[in-house]
């Protein structure tokens, strides 16, 4: 409550005078108490007066909550945290109606919160601070300290206060919720084994389940709902999974884990508790589970052992049965930004490193979605990173951060699009500028002018192969001199399996079917292929981990002059292979040939020359 508003209401009404009231205000800040305690602890009123003052003055019933007895399904519906925080007890639901005990009934954060978390509309009673503190011990096992709200400083010190609090409360909510995590995490490892049961629990009670979401409301009391989702993120970390699918169907809810570029399924759940597994999950993600109609974003920090941090980044989407959740797996443990160790060939790897050492240019890396063009581009930026460069990037989303770089969360909503973060990085005297990826003309004319003003310029493009993407910035009403001008580099790249060394044995292929993939002559009769038989090592799928397959194109002299002239991508395409690029087979064929991946993943993922 106001301090002032009950302070002047209690002068006002002569129920105490100015002088007693500046007392328990000085109280007030020297203890951190409610302005009403601080009254009562003085001896100017009595708990008993001040509750019958405020239900007269707001219009409220009072309580004894003594001789309440309230149901724990009641008291489940607000959890211990806010409970201790607002210092407030749920007596009673009616419907959609519940009604909660305060001592304060002007405090609309504490009512909104309520109103937000649980779904309901909520009726506001009063009761004395002393009977609120013994309700939260005896059904929530403890009373919080409780800490002093904004309103409870004086006006002199109402914005230094609001600033220290809003501080306090960002940090122990920090906390509580990295605590929350690894405990769960903990606790929550499940075996696939164990599921079954951990389901069968889960549907023994579905009915309360079903009633909490009706709600908006499944808390850590839905211990099976918890325990599954818990075992569904640490297991997919152990599976070494890149993204966790959970798909509602008509009568059932698949789970399916994508492990190396591929997606299996793990699990197929009862349709029942889709509702209470979403709503985990949301609530985890910080998200609103009440909103069930539109797209959501969120991320979710778990925490494995004590040194362990993975991050999940989370969409939910409303489909025709449900809403599906898609959970992408972040483990920065697990990054690997070493430029040797990605995969390129020798030849390619070193044209890459000569592009990142000039002072300015643009270089730019196709492929399609999940192709590792983020991995390769925090990689140059990693060797690029250096006390004396400044390096700022454009992000959508930021998926891992990086001391000594400048990072920035394109957010579109707001009107931070890719364009208005590139025209401003120019203000920040950079040196080196990474967009997250060139989408439209705007993006690209302003990447491009910043390239040839002395900056280089890291991006990405959607692309097929080097070549095409040419064309893609001449479609975009890029200039063919101002490409020629500003490009030096292109890299195309997919992502293949790698064949699973405990299990990797020799394959006999056709030497007509070698000829056909591209392999020269000379070597069709004596290349050795390799394919992966299965073992538990790589879950019997032959295949353990990636390597990538890179294109790489640098623009000289003769290809700058073709794009110029306004070549098609055939022509330049030839024009590159002939200049010494290795096609995407052609990197996918040596990797087959060194036994690094299978001439299956080879055809998977890259065409035809």
């Amino acid at each position: 409550m106001a301090t002032t508003k009950l302070g002047q209401m209690l002068v006002s009404f002569q129920v105490i005078t100015e002088e007693q009231l500046k007392q328990a205000l000085a109280l007030q800040r020297r203890e951190g108490l409610r302005l009403g305690s601080a009254l009562i602890k003085l001896g100017y009123i009595s708990e008993k007066g001040l509750l019958g003052f405020l239900s007269k003055q707001y219009g409220l019933p009072a309580v004894e909550l003594a001789k309440t007895n309230i149901d724990q399904a009641v008291i489940k519906l607000i959890p211990a945290e806010m409970a201790k925080k607002y210092q407030i007890v749920p007596i009673m639901r009616v419907g959609a109606t519940l009604t909660i005990a305060s001592a304060d009934p002007s405090n609309v954060f504490a009512i909104d919160d309520v109103k937000f978390m649980t779904g309901y509309n909520v009726d506001v009673v009063l009761a004395s601070e002393s009977e609120l503190e013994a309700s939260i011990a005896n059904y929530y096992g403890g009373v919080a300290k409780k800490q002093p709200d904004k309103a409870e400083y004086s006006a002199a010190d109402n914005h230094t206060a609001a600033a220290i609090l809003e501080a306090r409360d960002f940090v122990l909510k920090q906390e509580a919720d990295e605590d929350s995590l690894a405990e769960d995490s903990v606790s929550g490892m499940v075996d696939v084994d164990e599921f079954d049961k951990v389901v069968g629990s889960a549907l023994d009670d579905v009915e309360a389940i079903e009633e909490k979401e009706d709600s908006g409301i499944v808390k850590d009391v839905d211990a099976p709902i918890v325990k599954l989702v818990n075992g569904i993120l640490v297991n997919a970390v152990m599976a070494r999974a890149s993204d966790i699918h959970v798909e509602p169907y008509e009568s059932s809810l698949r789970v399916r884990y994508r492990v190396d570029g591929v997606l299996y399924t793990v699990m197929n759940l009862p349709v029942k508790i889709k509702a209470a597994l979403t709503s985990r999950l949301k609530i985890m993600s910080k998200l609103d589970i009440a909103e069930r109609r539109l797209p959501q974003d969120g991320r979710i920090k778990l925490k494995l052992g004590r040194k362990k941090e993975i991050d999940f980044r989370v969409s939910v989407l409303p489909c025709l049965f449900g809403e599906k959740t898609v959970l992408r797996l972040l483990d920065k443990s697990n990054l690997q930004v070493d430029l040797t160790k990605l995969g390129f060939e020798e030849s390619a790897l070193k044209d890459f490193m000569a592009a990142l050492d000039k002072p300015y240019g643009m270089i730019l890396v196709t492929g399609p979605t999940g192709s590792g063009k983020t991995t390769t581009l925090y990689s140059a930026l990693n060797h690029l990173n250096k006390p004396g460069t400044n390096i700022m990037t454009a992000e959508d989303p930021v998926e891992y951060n990086f001391l000594g770089i400048n990072q920035v969360h394109v957010r579109e909503d707001i009107g931070l699009t890719f364009a208005s973060a590139l025209r401003s990085f120019l203000r920040q005297d950079p040196d080196i500028i990474m967009v997250g990826e060139i989408r439209d003309f705007e993006t690209a004319e302003i990447a491009v002018k910043a390239a040839l003003t002395g900056h280089l310029v890291l991006s990405t493009l959607h692309t097929n192969d080097a070549p095409g993407t040419i064309n893609r910035l001449l479609n975009m009403g890029i200039e063919p001199f101002l490409v020629s001008s500003s490009v030096i580099l292109i890299l195309a790249q997919r992502l293949a399996r790698r064949i699973c060394p405990q299990c990797k044995e020799e394959e006999k292929v056709p030497r007509q079917a070698l000829l056909n993939l591209g392999f020269p002559e000379k070597e069709a009769d004596q290349v050795k292929i390799y394919k992966g038989r299965g073992c538990p090592a790589c879950n019997n799928t032959g295949y353990k981990g990636r390597v990538a397959l890179y294109e790489v194109m640098t623009l000289k002299d003769e290809m700058k002059q073709l794009i110029l002239e306004g070549a098609p991508a055939e022509e330049l395409k030839k024009a590159a292979i002939a200049g010494g690029m290795k096609t995407l087979r052609i990197s996918g064929l040596t990797k087959a040939r060194e036994g690094v991946t299978s001439i299956e993943e080879v055809l998977r993922v890259s065409f035809g020359d």
